[in-house]
This record gives structure tokens, C-alpha cells and sequence, in this order.
């Protein structure tokens, strides 16, 4: 199958969701309060103490009538974001969940521990570290759209990188998709990730940033999980030490990563993995954008203005890894 198979119908079978992972934490000797709690309604008394469920995942899935694939695309995103990465570009455009629904996968799009519709729990009763929140100026640098200087809060003032293919006139609307994240819930991230894939996998696996991290080390630990991995410029990669696997591996890298030293050294750590995987016999591929003509392209290549391009090159590797 090749990239032109994008263009076909969608057969839709169901779509769904369901939680996966999470356990109860228990809480004692918390205050009751009274409040206020629906709008014009009387004040009741809430009582605080008792049972929650913590670290469970939120899946969304569609599934087809008829599948063209032996296994379904699940996506994992990035920090300090939800699934909302692989839906829609902040420019209206269909996302890249459409566009591996069209080439014939049913699809599974999760949200992390604490992300978005996998809800929060109590701080600091539970989470025991308070959240950390992604200003608009941070994103600027972090996902490689302009310079710290190039940002100011009127859009006009904006500077973005020459050639950039980030919709730029969209970044605020990008911003609104922000949410908490908790740096320390890494380990309950991946149970959480491991019992969506016990339920789903094998699968083939897109995973962004932060996600591509949590995608290496996934990988290595269950590689019965996974037909293949690609991760989208991974944040650092898992330590060297005993991470070889057999799951195939794409990277993919886009531009103006060595004008952020941060980026240089995540490319660094992402590279010398890939190095190890190819040295103990993985099939291992690195898509650097900018080296075969593809200049402009931001952190977030699923939102830029070749996003369908992208993928399109994501989709041609799995075929091609399918059918090796």
C-alpha cells in the first residue's frame, strides 16, 4: 500500500473510548466543605474523604468495517498536550488520525496520565508535586518556531523563522490546547500505556516528544506490543544500557534544530539510541526532513502546512517494513 491509498473511503464500524491502567488511592482526614456546587442551586456539604482512581489513560478509538492493515495506529503525544495533537491542525485542517483513517487503519489516539480527558487527581493528597504550565513564550522557542527575542504577546511583533512551516498566524490558537502536566508520573504513564496496548496491540505506534521517549523505552520493555515504532523528535531517549529490541524504528526529525541547544543535545541522545538499536541488527531509519529537501519544518510536523506530506512518507515506511 502507498501513500495514494490516503484518498480511499472511511467505513466506520464504531467509535469509542476506555480507560486503561489506573488503580484506587484512598484518602483520610480531609476537610468537609460546603460549596456551592450547582449554579443557583443551595450549598451542600462535600466530603472529601474516601476512594479515587488515579493513573488510568484515556483511549479514543475508530474502528473500520474493513481495515486495510494487520494492526490498528495508536498515538501517543507530547508533554504538556493531549490527543488533540493528531486531530485537527490549529489552521482547520484534518489532522493526521483523518489521514491514517483514509489509508485504512483503525485508529487509537491516547491521552497520558493526567492529561487531558484522562482527568486529574487531588495535589497534594495525590499528585505530590504541583503541576508545571506551558507559557505561550516557552512554546516559541521549545518547538523551534522563532527565537526566545522573536516572541511578544502581539502577534503582529512576532518573528517567526524564515521558511517556516508552522501556520504561524495560528499559534495562539495551538496555545489553547496547553494543559498541566506532572513531571514525575513517567513510570505511571507507561503502566498505563502498557495496559491500553495489552488490550489493543501489537500496533503500530506515532509518538511525539515527549511520547517518543515513553515510545523507545516501551518498546524495549514489550516489544510483543508493537509491529513498529515512529517517533516524531523524541525528548532525549532511554538510557543505552540493555534497550536494544527488534521493533522497527523510524525518526523523524524536522528543522532549525541547531539553533536550540536543547535540540542538539535531544537529537544527540535520540542518535547515539538509534546507533545501538542498528548495532545490535534493528531496523532502525532516520527521516531528517531538512536533509532530503524538506526545509521549514517545525517541532510539530503534524501540524504543519505539509503535515499530509509527512505522513504520507510515515505511511510509505510502514508499508515498505510490513511487507519486509
Amino acid at each position: 500500500m502507498t501513500a495514494t491509498a490516503a484518498k480511499s473511503g472511511v467505513h466506520v464500524s464504531e467509535i469509542g473510548s476506555f480507560f486503561a491502567g489506573g488503580h484506587i488511592e484512598t484518602l483520610v482526614g480531609q476537610p468537609q466543605r460546603r460549596v456551592q456546587v450547582a449554579r443557583n442551586g443551595p450549598d451542600r456539604v462535600v466530603d472529601l474523604n474516601g476512594d479515587y482512581i488515579t493513573g488510568q489513560s484515556y483511549v479514543q478509538y475508530i474502528r473500520q468495517v474493513s481495515p486495510q492493515f494487520d494492526a490498528p495506529i495508536m498515538f501517543w503525544h507530547g508533554g504538556a498536550m493531549t490527543g488533540v495533537t493528531w486531530e485537527t491542525t490549529p489552521d482547520g485542517r484534518p489532522g493526521w488520525q483523518s489521514f491514517f483513517l483514509n489509508a485504512g487503519f483503525d485508529t487509537y489516539i491516547c491521552d497520558a496520565v493526567e492529561r487531558g480527558r484522562s482527568g486529574w487527581s487531588p495535589h497534594p493528597e495525590i499528585y505530590d508535586e504541583a503541576p508545571l504550565f506551558r507559557t505561550q513564550n516557552e512554546a516559541w522557542s521549545l518547538f523551534r518556531f522563532g527565537g526566545e527575542g522573536g516572541y511578544v504577546t502581539d502577534p503582529a511583533g512576532r518573528r517567526p523563522y524564515k521558511g517556516l512551516r508552522f501556520p504561524i498566524e495560528q499559534f495562539d490558537t495551538f496555545g489553547s490546547q496547553f494543559v498541566p502536566r506532572w513531571t514525575n508520573h513517567g513510570q505511571l504513564t507507561l503502566n498505563a500505556y502498557f495496559k491500553a496496548l495489552e488490550r489493543v496491540g501489537p500496533v503500530w505506534l506515532v509518538a511525539h516528544s515527549q511520547g517518543g521517549n515513553f515510545a523507545l523505552e516501551a518498546a524495549s520493555r514489550h516489544p510483543e506490543y508493537f509491529k513498529g515504532v515512529i517517533v516524531i523528535e523524541p525528548a532525549s531517549a532511554p538510557s543505552a544500557e540493555g534497550r536494544a529490541c527488534a521493533v522497527p524504528h523510524l525518526f523523524v526529525w524536522g528543522d532549525y534544530i541547531q539553533r536550540s541547544p536543547l535540540w542538539i543535545s535531544y537529537r544527540k541522545r535520540a542518535d547515539d539510541y538509534a546507533d545501538l538499536l542498528v548495532a545490535a541488527g534493528g531496523d532502525v531509519k532516520i527521516l531528517d526532513l531538512p536533509a532530503i529537501g524538506f526545509s521549514g519544518n517545525s517541532h510539530l510536523p503534524m501540524m504543519d502546512h505539509n503535515s499530509d506530506e509527512v505522513a504520507a512518507m510515515m505511511l510509505d515506511w510502514i508499508a515498505k517494513t510490513r511487507s519486509s
